[in-house]
């Protein structure tokens, strides 16, 4: 149950704190006063969507934060929490939701941060929010098989049918895909044959381009190697004074001298070591010089061979620079094979898994039709559960509205099958093979018919009031939320109404705002929210704040005046309202 809600900087409100006990709980105040701001908190601290609109001007954070008192008997929350690490303290969590002028909002239960998916879920088994204008969705029929299953206890199993529907959906589309292209995958294997049997007699080898571009280079400057490697040949070891021979010559001188002074022979081994290496270049200058050859025919090769490197990486290795131009940060070439090797590799790929279309076809087939007896089977079980359950829901609802002051309405749960398609196959939609509607005849005599058609507003939030009801019965939902549910009633069903929510308070804690006296004087714990103006310190302004208190004698029986006649002093509507707490007011915290 709802303990304690503590409000700071939300809207209207500056800083509140308000205690609530089991039990039924009213929040009575004049129109405007901030009843539905406090119902708007609490629903921003239940996980509705909110943005920075919601801070009190001049404020740069809103807070709303609450103390909720777990039932021992509550597994689904122990569960919750249990596989999230927070543990409950003494049976009691600390739900505390803040929201920044930048938007930002924070999430905390326990002092362990969550998210607004989180916090929806678990405050989804704590709390039922009805606001004023939930009675509207009881129109659509959407809603009322919502109802029936939760009723049924078989929301888990529609959930897990909607999954294998969508599943189903998505392969079906996936297959009518595959008939549809069926013209345009043979096109395509075509065209990636191509391509591969293009670059296949290709024969690429990674790096090839540039050793063929350095070939190119030197059969293209053929006299001029062949004159700067001649000249160099000669420098070396061709001419009688060349430097080998100086160097042998110098190296005699100095192993004689050597013999002499022994400090030569570090120079003499320095020498030595400079006339092999002279010697070694030498050999290798020759055999480069004798194998210098002019071959035109060689160079031709080349040239066509980069000109189809070159092709192939224009068509799929990617931008390709002009032949001849190196492209940027290449330092050796234009060609590269690796990208045109790897668009071979993906085009193989490709065709390998177009061709195995069919295959996968086939496959998808037998899931589909697997999928469909799946669905099928699922949907029956749903259906019966739901066709079980119907009767016994139609049945609580009209007791309910007969205690509700509608003794001769009749409220039916219509469950019809959606039928068979052409194949004779059982029709299913979303959530299963059924349609679910409720219908209801308010007078004797007249056929039960769509909601919509007959009920009128106040009507609707009795029946809307029952079927919370039965739901609260059948679930551990401990804390009913009732935003102004006496919309469209007075009189002998407002007195109803009151006596109802009194009884249902037996068993869970209720929170309403109520206008309706005969309402209000039924509360365990009875609230007034006030609106007040104020003058802000260093003459700032006027500034509107939100405030409540909690009523018993004297005051309540004003406010229980006020709501009756708009007036709290009047002696009738005194005398009337100490009547009617006298009479519905008999329980601890009533008078």
């Amino acid at each position: 149950m709802l303990e304690e809600l503590s409000i700071r900087n939300y809207a209207l409100i500056d800083n509140l704190s308000i205690s609530f006990e089991n039990g039924l709980n009213i929040l009575t105040g004049e129109t405007g006063a901030g009843k539905s701001i406090i119902v708007g908190s609490l629903g921003f601290l239940l996980g509705a969507k909110a943005d920075s609109e919601v801070i009190r001007t001049g404020c740069e954070e809103a807070s709303v934060s609450a103390v909720i008192g777990v039932h021992k008997n509550n597994a689904d929350v122990f569960t919750w929490l249990s596989s999230r690490d927070i543990d409950a303290e003494d049976g009691r969590v600390m739900v505390r939701r803040n929201i920044k002028a930048s938007g930002r909002s924070s999430i905390y239960v326990q002092n362990i941060p969550l998210t607004r998916s989180d916090l929806s879920e678990l405050m989804s088994l704590l709390f039922d929010l009805h606001g004023q204008h939930d009675h509207e969705t009881l129109l659509r029929k959407e809603t009322h098989r919502r109802y029936l299953d939760r009723f049924a206890g078989i929301e888990g199993q529609a959930t897990a049918f909607n999954r294998l529907f969508l599943e189903l959906a998505e392969k079906k589309k996936a297959f009518e895909v595959q008939v549809n292209s069926e013209r345009d995958r043979d096109a395509r294997i075509e065209l990636l044959s191509y391509v591969v049997d293009e670059i296949a007699k290709a024969a690429l080898k990674p790096g090839e381009g540039r050793e063929l571009e350095a070939e190119s280079q030197r059969l293209s400057s053929f006299e001029k190697l062949s004159t700067q490697a001649g000249s160099a040949a000669s420098l070396l070891f061709d001419e009688e004074d060349s430097a080998l021979n100086s160097i042998r010559r110098a190296r005699n001188f100095l192993e004689s001298a050597s013999s002499i002074d022994e400090s030569l022979s570090g120079v003499c081994k320095r020498l030595d070591d400079l006339y092999y290496e002279a010697e070694d270049l030498s050999g290798e200058l020759r055999s480069y010089r004798d194998g210098l050859s002019h071959d035109p025919g060689r160079l031709e090769e080349v040239e066509e061979r980069l000109a189809l490197l070159f092709r192939l990486k224009k068509k799929y290795g990617g931008k390709a620079p002009s032949p001849g131009e190196a492209p940027a940060g290449s330092p050796s070439g234009s060609t590269d094979e690796d990208p045109i090797l790897a668009y071979m590799a993906d085009a193989e790929r490709e065709i390998e898994a177009l061709s195995q279309t069919e295959e996968n076809r086939a496959k998808l087939k037998a899931e589909i039709s697997a999928l469909e007896r799946d669905l099928a089977a699922k949907a029956g079980v749903l259906s019966a559960a739901r066709k079980e359950k119907a009767g016994r829901l139609d049945g609580e609802i009209n007791g309910i509205l007969r205690r509700l002051g509608m003794p001769k309405a009749v409220f039916a749960v219509n469950v019809a099958s959606k039928g068979t398609g052409p194949g004779g196959n059982l029709v299913c939609g979303p959530w299963g093979s059924d349609d679910v509607e409720f219908l209801i005849s308010a007078n004797p005599g007249e056929p039960v018919k769509d909601l919509a058609r007959i009920a009128s507003g106040g009507e609707l939030s009795r029946v809307m009031l029952a079927i919370k009801t039965v739901l609260a019965e059948s679930d551990t939902i401990e804390t009913l939320v009732f935003d102004e549910i006496d919309a469209g009633i007075g009189g002998e069903v407002a007195l109803a109404v009151g006596e109802y929510l009194e009884k249902i308070g037996e068993f869970k804690q209720i929170f309403c705002i109520t206008h309706l006296a005969s309402i209000a004087v039924r509360a365990f714990n009875h609230i007034r929210v006030e609106k007040t103006v104020t003058e802000s310190p260093q003459g700032a302004g006027a500034r509107t704040v939100t405030s409540v208190r909690t009523l018993s004698g004297r005051p309540r029986q004003e406010e229980i005046a006020r709501m009756l006649a708009g007036d709290s002093a009047g002696g009738a509507a005194l005398a009337h309202a100490g009547d009617l707490l006298s009479k519905y007011g008999k329980r601890r915290g009533h008078l």
